[in-house]
């Protein structure tokens, strides 16, 4: 297993990133990175403001951690691996406990095709995935299934996750799945939204093909 110093680095910098933009709060998330031969991870129970690249935990996706680690890895390092082992083409995951998007989480919904910008998470909707207790393999299990095809998803009673090519890409997606929930909290507040059709997402997931940046 081989890694770089700049990956831990990373891997910091987006756990303090996922605080400040209000993706999770204090230590309550983690975040990885896809390395050779395995994962790089944030430690369980630290406070983000005080990582040193020493305590991102490099580990193999069967949960073996590499020699000399001086930390272990975050109780959800077993969800990780597993989307990490389901989905080859995805470099970094993201789990927080960002507000709106875990009390969506907490009525056991998916976020419907109320607004366009669903589609951000790869179909018409945000699944949410069935309650199962933290750190387990039931969790990744229930993760792995309402990520199929997706970029996003919450978990029930629990909080999002959101992964990408890399964790800038990651990051985006829970923001999008945060705010989303936010104005889908606000709307109910008032009356159920109305949906778009199965055809108009259709004609958005088309656009989102070619949506932004293609270089």
């Amino acid at each position: 297993m081989t890694w770089r110093a700049e990956e831990r680095r990373a891997v910091i910098a987006a756990a303090r990133r996922t605080v400040e933009r209000g993706v999770t709060h204090e230590s309550s998330g983690n975040v990885s990175v896809r390395v050779a031969g395995g994962m790089a991870i944030t430690p369980t129970g630290l406070p983000y403001g005080e990582l040193e690249p020493d305590d991102v935990v490099v580990m193999a996706l069967d949960g073996t951690v590499a020699a000399g680690e001086r930390r272990d890895p975050s109780s959800e390092w077993r969800m990780h691996a597993a989307i990490y082992r389901a989905r080859p083409e995805i470099a970094a995951v993201i789990h927080g406990h960002a507000t709106s998007a875990t009390a969506v989480s907490c009525l056991g919904r998916d976020i419907p095709a109320f607004h366009y910008m669903v589609a951000v998470a790869g179909g018409d909707s945000v699944r949410c995935a069935p309650y199962a207790v933290f750190g387990s393999d039931a969790i990744a299990a229930t993760a792995v299934k309402a990520l199929d095809g997706r970029s996003a998803c919450l978990l029930a009673h629990h909080g999002l996750v959101a992964i990408g090519a890399d964790l800038d890409r990651a990051l985006v997606v829970a923001e999008e799945v945060e705010f989303l929930a936010r104005v889908y909290l606000a709307a109910t507040a008032v009356a159920t939204p109305k949906n778009l059709s199965a055809g108009q997402m259709r004609e958005v997931l088309d656009r989102f093909r070619t949506y932004g940046q293609q270089h």
